[in-house]
């Protein structure tokens, strides 16, 4: 069995796919920021909007421009740094991560400091700390 994209040790039918189809079974921010990185490896550009906070969610021309880049690279692991609340019974969290990927230029790593929040009662992605 292969790993998720986003690194846990089940497959991707079992584990992002499932938050994919249904964005409510994010579980935790953490949960929604992994199902963010498997998106951004296979291109889900409206996956990406949606799980925006609807204050901060990008355009139809961004998310063309977020596809266009998300697939201009060879993606290669995510590491979870540490996360802060976050849990089913919150309603804010934070998640530290590190992404790496190739590009023309070689590896290059995204380490960020994200924040969630729960909006019409499921995580969204807010913006960076």
């Amino acid at each position: 069995m292969n790993n998720c994209y986003c690194g846990r040790p089940t497959s991707y039918a079992s584990c992002c796919k499932k938050i994919h189809d249904d964005i409510t079974t994010a579980a935790t921010a953490e949960d929604l920021m992994r199902s963010r990185y498997s998106a951004f490896v296979l291109a889900k550009g409206d996956y990406l909007q949606k799980s925006h906070h609807s204050t901060t969610r990008p355009s139809s021309k961004e998310k063309k421009s977020i596809i266009q880049w998300a697939t201009s690279v060879n993606w290669m692991k995510l590491e979870v740094l540490h996360t802060s609340k976050g849990t089913p019974q919150d309603t804010e969290g934070t998640v530290a991560f590190k992404a790496f990927y190739y590009d023309h230029e070689g590896m290059q790593m995204i380490h960020e400091h994200s924040m969630f929040t729960k909006e019409q009662g499921h995580w969204v992605y807010l913006g960076v700390v």
